[in-house]
């Protein structure tokens, strides 16, 4: 298997204005890069990094919110790396549904994705999602 090359990466604020302004990244990236996963790529990375200023350490003073961007054979593989948080871990809501009024983020993720996880780290969390070419 071949190494990821990585299209971009990008360090945020752990604000909830961040998620847009990770959305506009990925999307101008993948733009100029002429990958076609857009649409889905850009609301998933939107769901994450909600969930990461929402949930994580990284909503304190100073918290930040790292955006990972890499295609691999095909496949776009997208990292959501957080501070963390000591309560708890990524899970998804058994009563969620497409007509859910909240806490979709995940099972957006899980429904959309071609595989996705979540991974413990030194610095807090990475959350993670892969879209193959479809």
């Amino acid at each position: 298997m071949r190494v990821p090359s990585l299209l971009g990466q990008v360090t945020l604020p752990g604000k909830a204005t961040s998620a847009s302004r990770a959305r506009h990244y990925v999307r101008d990236l993948l733009a100029v890069t002429g990958h076609t996963w857009a649409d889905d790529a850009l609301l998933l990375v939107s769901e994450l990094v909600t969930n990461s200023v929402r949930h994580s350490r990284s909503n304190r003073p100073g918290g930040q919110v790292t955006v990972s961007v890499a295609v691999r054979e095909g496949t776009l593989h997208v990292d959501v790396a957080d501070a963390g948080s000591a309560d708890r871990g990524p899970r998804l809501r058994p009563e969620m549904s497409a007509d859910s009024v909240g806490g979709r983020g995940l099972w957006l993720v899980q429904r959309l994705a071609s595989a996705w996880g979540w991974r413990e780290v030194p610095a807090g969390r990475v959350v993670w999602f892969r879209l193959a070419k479809g």
